[in-house]
């Protein structure tokens, strides 16, 4: 695929993103704005799956750990087509899969998350299970910077590359703001890199919005031979609405009418 088509993923997912949020009064459009171009490279670039068989054995798996920026991930996964826009429209109405923390029992979710802290190390369990079956599927999971406050991803962090899973690829949503404030302020991270570096990672840092830096970092022949390896997306909350942008109160907030409008206007200008 081009990287034009990631780009217009990107735009049908934060337009769909948009009016799931303002119909229901969801909220976490921040995040999902954030992690949007990360995981429109993922679905059509990198990933090997089958919408027609979601549970296809040779498939990669994601772990999407930030479970409360939902709507992200399933607008993606309606747009590459595990499932179609009537079923995402029932999103946060009783007796729905689509809840507003992501679920399993949904087609291309592997594990139901938003009690953050704990996806890495399913993950880690997973890429084992994989390197012992000698299978040649990949494990990915995609982090908040905010969760890795939890002391449990920090256990998983210690676990990877001991049992040296060069088979799993974690991506940290780097946007810096998480529910009370901005990470620096609540628990600062830095030096980060270096962290997973003393811990026996492979460290790539890249813009998490620059789709060529996306695809290159997540290349095949990028893959240790015996490290897991972890990409820093340094990327904005609120991504491409101006009055979204680096705000704290849109890691909650959801649009109202002018909102909406604006916000829409915005992504079909390409801005």
């Amino acid at each position: 695929m081009t990287t034009l088509a990631t780009k217009d993923l990107v735009k049908k997912v934060k337009e769909t993103c948009l009016k799931l949020s303002h119909n229901t009064n969801a909220s976490h459009l921040g995040g999902a704005f954030s992690i949007a171009d990360v995981l429109a490279v993922l679905y059509i670039q990198i990933l090997h799956y089958n919408t027609s068989e979601p549970k296809m054995p040779a498939r990669d798996r994601l772990f999407y750990s930030k479970g409360h920026a939902c709507t992200a991930l399933y607008a993606t996964l309606k747009e590459v087509g595990f499932y179609d826009d009537a079923a995402l429209q029932t999103f946060s109405q009783d007796g729905s899969m689509f809840t507003t923390h992501v679920n399993h029992k949904i087609p291309g979710i592997e594990l139901s998350t938003g009690s953050l802290g704990h996806a890495l190390s399913v993950s880690c369990g997973v890429a084992l299970a994989g390197k012992r079956k000698n299978n040649s599927w990949h494990v990915f999971t995609i982090l908040s910077d905010g969760e890795l406050n939890e002391g449990s991803n920090w256990e998983a962090i210690l676990f990877a590359p001991h049992h040296k899973l060069n088979n799993l690829t974690v991506i940290v949503d780097y946007n810096k703001i998480q529910s009370l404030g901005s990470v620096v302020d609540v628990l600062d991270l830095e030096p980060l890199s270096k962290k997973f570096e003393s811990f026996g990672w492979e460290v790539t840092e890249i813009n998490g919005h620059d789709h060529t830096a996306i695809f290159d970092a997540l290349q095949k022949d990028k893959i240790h031979d015996s490290k897991p390896r972890v990409i820093i997306a340094h990327t904005i909350k609120g991504n491409g609405i101006d009055f979204m942008e680096n705000q704290l109160v849109w890691h909650y907030k959801s649009p109202d009418k002018e909102q909406l409008a604006s916000a829409i206007a915005q992504i079909e200008a390409g801005k």
